[in-house]
């Protein structure tokens, strides 16, 4: 669904009313000093915090396969069979050979994007928090 111009200045009027704004200061201002106690470049923080911020604004949630390999990641590590887990076995079992082997080909590529996120993510978000 395409947002008008008018829809979109009125959410953007809607954060200001809100105090979205401040609240963004405040947490960019929280993860500031939370950054310079981990030795993580100030820069790379206001980039990623940045990119956080537009995703929450466009109304843009994490796909499902991302939210698997996370959960994934932060109980287990990184495990030599996690494309075998990811693998949705009923499907699997419904392909020809060749499509096996072009399900096993773009599975590896969704998880090793969904991998540098997560490393570019767990960085800001999970490091050194507990």
């Amino acid at each position: 669904m395409e947002r008008t111009l008018k829809a979109l200045a009125k959410e953007a009027k809607s954060r200001m009313k809100r105090g979205f704004w401040k609240e963004c200061e405040e947490r960019l201002n929280s993860e500031r000093t939370h950054a310079k106690e981990q030795g993580i470049s100030e820069k790379r923080l206001e980039r990623y915090f940045q990119e956080k911020v537009t995703t929450e604004i466009k109304g843009e949630t994490p796909d499902e396969f991302y939210l698997k390999v996370r959960d994934l990641l932060l109980s287990e590590g990184e495990v030599s069979d996690a494309i075998g887990r990811l693998t949705d076995r009923a499907y699997y079992e419904t392909l020809s050979y060749s499509e096996k082997q072009r399900y096993n080909l773009e599975l590896s590529e969704k998880y090793l994007r969904a991998l540098e996120r997560f490393k570019r993510e767990y960085e800001f978000e999970y490091k050194g928090r507990s």
